[in-house]
């Protein structure tokens, strides 16, 4: 019976989510939205540090560039929804891909190390390039028109129908990294990870597949980025900081490294912590701090590797 238990899971999950949508306030389903943003940004980033065991300090710079190149195709060439969400996840992807060939050469600590340096960059160009990107402002005014489809529009300025469009784009994700994780291509990262040399005997490019790997990261970290700066109406150079690449290895970390369903249940539950601690103290990110360290020293492998026995 317990091969049913993660399927029922599912199923409970997806109806609580569609409810949400039918009946929660505004505020919900405001919260509600930037827990999936967090999921599509986390399970994106598990590929590569879950999967292939490679920690990036630079996903920011792919999560800005899905914002940014939404927003600037938005105000400056067509404002189709969802034509700019396709140029933001692409931009991102390129920009994955331009990174990730100098960074997947090397591995550990030095990798890590160089994705931070190329995220920093990114972040400086964006705040530099007042022309082009707004500088310190960043990006304001960016409206979500309605997604037309011949003789159907859908306004999502309204933020229920804005909802199910993220909540479409997250069912998406989740089919695509279960796919790719449980493909052979997903099985050479998982290699990767236990054991590269040996891989690297069998005759597998290990600079290929890390590659293959952190663009499909990236891209994901685009389209989150992308429908964060649609539900906020705004873009910003912080969006790029090396401090925000940490909320997907801190959700990871909290939910599950080694798990499918971690990642989404750590933006849950980091999300909601920070919106309940906010309300009641000034001093939100010590106490933030301190539960959250409770939890990830708590629970070895995350919540959902130890509620599913996994311990790592």
């Amino acid at each position: 019976m317990n091969r049913y238990v993660p399927a029922a899971m599912g199923v409970l999950a997806v109806t609580a989510l569609i409810l949400i949508g039918i009946f929660g306030s505004r505020f919900v389903i405001y919260l509600t939205s930037r827990v999936m943003i967090l999921s599509i940004f986390a399970m994106g980033y598990n590929v590569l540090f879950g999967r292939t065991g490679l920690l990036s300090f630079g996903h920011a710079a792919f999560y800005a560039a899905g914002g940014y190149g939404l927003g600037l195709f938005s105000l400056h060439v067509h404002p189709h929804p969802l034509v700019c969400i396709l140029v933001g996840v692409l931009c991102a992807g390129l920009l994955a891909a331009l990174i990730g060939f100098f960074c997947v050469r090397h591995t550990e600590i030095y990798f890590a190390m160089l994705t931070l340096a190329f995220g920093m960059m990114v972040f400086s160009l964006i705040w530099n390039m007042r022309s082009v990107t707004g500088g310190d402002d960043g990006l304001v005014g960016i409206m979500r028109a309605p997604i037309s489809l011949g003789l159907v529009r859908i306004p999502i300025i309204k933020p229920q129908y804005y909802y199910f469009l993220i909540l479409a784009l997250l069912a998406l994700t989740v089919f695509l990294i279960y796919r790719i994780q449980h493909s052979p291509f997903g099985l050479v990262l998982a290699g990767i990870r236990e054991n590269e040399k040996r891989v690297a005997f069998a005759g597998v490019s290990l600079n290929n597949y890390r590659l293959g790997a952190f663009v499909i990261s990236g891209t994901f970290a685009g389209l989150a980025g992308a429908l964060g700066a649609l539900l906020e109406s705004h873009i910003d150079p912080f969006s790029a900081h090396w401090g925000h690449s940490a909320a997907p290895i801190l959700v990871t970390l909290i939910g599950g490294l080694q798990t499918f369903a971690g990642p989404m249940v750590g933006s849950a539950v980091f999300i909601v912590l920070r919106e309940v601690i906010e309300r009641f103290t000034h001093n939100w990110m010590l106490w933030l701090g301190i539960i959250l360290l409770v939890i990830i020293m708590g629970f070895r492998g995350g919540i959902v590797g130890m509620l599913s026995g996994r311990r790592k």
